[in-house]
């Protein structure tokens, strides 16, 4: 299968589906933490139309599309104004829509639960498939995480251990923190590679 990961610089879901002997690459606007020459530096809606025509994983950034943070579109952070938050919330929804648009058969989309503005502004919003947790895939913490998937289906546990930390969520601040916050846990993404990986030999075998 040829698998594009879309903004992914850690290479954790890239990695995975490599491992398992797929044709997968990464992309981001920055560099891969592993320096693998199977990263391509730049936006990925330009590569949309490159023959991923078997799966896509797009991890777009949330700040302005999830509901942890509807309340700064109304009251900025300091430093920020509301026109820059409007751009900034049409610029995440325009980025999901591509990627939920994009002419990709199999197609996952990662983003935290969003708030009724962003559902708004994407072009054929559908709700998530499903949310799921780290501690269901092996690491004993809290992160609700929504799958939007088209031709996929759900991902189902493979470890669920003790553990409900929320670690993400208490992070310091940091120059680093926004980088931390975005690495995706290894479990699902071992879990996509596992569950996901046969989709094409299955459909040619139908």
């Amino acid at each position: 299968m040829r698998v594009l990961v879309a903004c992914e610089f850690s290479g954790i879901v890239r990695r995975a589906f490599a491992a398992r002997g797929h044709d997968a690459w990464s992309c981001d606007l920055l560099p891969a933490d592993d320096r693998s020459n199977r990263h391509i530096v730049g936006d990925a809606r330009a590569i949309l139309n490159d023959g991923w025509d078997l799966l896509m994983v797009a991890h777009p950034p949330c700040t302005r599309l999830c509901n942890s943070g509807v309340r700064w579109l109304a009251v900025p952070p300091p430093g920020k104004t509301v026109d820059q938050m409007q751009h900034d919330l049409q610029e995440g929804a325009a980025l999901f829509s591509a990627f939920w648009n994009a002419p990709v058969e199999r197609i996952c989309v990662e983003n935290p639960v969003m708030h009724r503005h962003a559902k708004a502004l994407i072009q054929n919003y559908q709700e998530p498939a499903q949310s799921v947790q780290p501690w269901q895939y092996g690491h004993g913490e809290t992160k609700r995480t929504c799958l939007w998937l088209k031709n996929l289906q759900p991902l189902k546990p493979t470890n669920i251990v003790e553990g409900r930390e929320a670690r993400v969520h208490r992070m310091p601040p940091s120059a680093d923190r926004w980088r931390e916050r975005s690495r995706f846990f290894p479990g699902i993404a071992d879990a996509m590679a596992d569950q996901w990986g046969g989709v094409a030999d299955e459909a040619r075998a139908a």
